[in-house]
């Protein structure tokens, strides 16, 4: 569904660039469920805007659904955001209408379409678990219900790629894993591609892939393990994020490696710009200048 290869992206404002990404490698398959994280400044949202089609890539090459975002005529740029793309935001003023009831603002983009709007609004909110509440403003509806609204405005065009913008940043934690629950049925039961940006780290729990995102590039992938697979299949209780998942540094076409930073703050490693490279049995093992220098 997805497929960056050396994405680059700068900001230009007056004498000032910015380099948002700086070669980013990402494949995303048709169906899959996963997840972005990264520190504020990391890249990770201006990712999910060229996803989206409100931003275009600097250079590299950025391809959804076959289509080549970096070429793209502003025509087609128009009919991709209205048939293959939806957007969940964080903020609901963004994703509601609030003088519309919830069924009201379901309806508005299901126009486009030129579909029977009401029927459509209704089987939308019934997948979202709203359709007793279809009736009920914005101000009649908790910020959990708000949000699965947004969800089921953002399916209105029967979209291929679902992106959501740190969907549970302003909910607590009980309503913000019901969100994560629903994103997890729908991409069961309609086999949608659902792409989540969040800083929240219980969303390892409830993804199959999560990707690092640090100094816009790829640092790391966390992939669900079989075990986890199998407990939640099983309806056992799920471990913690380090346990259902196995985390990997990834390398990129060019041979770079992103340590963990966890690992570089270590005092053997800290303050070095340099590391020896040495292949020992069977794994590549990297070494502090001290250990080096002591070893001579």
């Amino acid at each position: 569904m997805i497929r960056c290869d050396g994405l680059v992206k700068i900001y230009k404002s007056s004498d000032l660039e910015v380099v948002a990404l700086q070669g980013l490698d990402l494949q995303v398959a048709d169906g899959e469920l996963m997840a972005i994280i990264g520190s504020s400044g990391s890249g990770k949202s201006t990712l999910l805007n060229m996803l989206g089609g409100l931003d275009r890539p600097s250079a590299g090459k950025l391809f959804v659904d076959g289509k080549d975002m970096l070429t793209m005529s502003d025509r087609a740029l128009i009919r991709y955001k209205r048939d293959t793309v939806g957007f969940v935001w964080q903020n609901n003023a963004r994703n509601l209408i609030p003088y519309l009831t919830a069924q009201e603002n379901v309806e508005l983009p299901i126009l486009l379409k030129g579909r029977r709007k009401k029927t459509r609004a209704l089987e939308l909110l019934d997948a979202v678990g709203l359709q007793h509440r279809r009736h009920n403003r914005l101000s009649e509806l908790s910020g959990g219900e708000q949000q699965r609204v947004a969800i089921a405005i953002a399916l209105a065009n029967e979209p291929k790629l679902l992106l959501a913008d740190e969907p549970t940043g302003s909910l607590d934690s009980k309503t913000a894993n019901q969100v994560l629950d629903l994103f997890r049925r729908l991409n069961q039961e309609f086999g949608l591609t659902i792409v989540i940006v969040t800083h929240d780290p219980q969303l390892a729990r409830k993804v199959d892939r999560v990707v690092a995102i640090r100094d816009g590039r790829t640092s790391s992938e966390m992939i669900r393990s079989a075990n986890a697979e199998e407990n939640a299949a099983s309806d056992k209780q799920e471990e913690s994020a380090a346990e259902s998942h196995v985390e990997y540094a990834v390398i990129d076409k060019a041979g770079r490696l992103q340590i963990p930073a966890a690992y570089l703050d270590n005092e053997a490693f800290k303050d070095h710009t340099r590391v020896r490279v040495d292949w020992e049995d069977g794994r590549i093992v990297l070494t502090p200048p001290e250990t080096v220098k002591a070893e001579r």
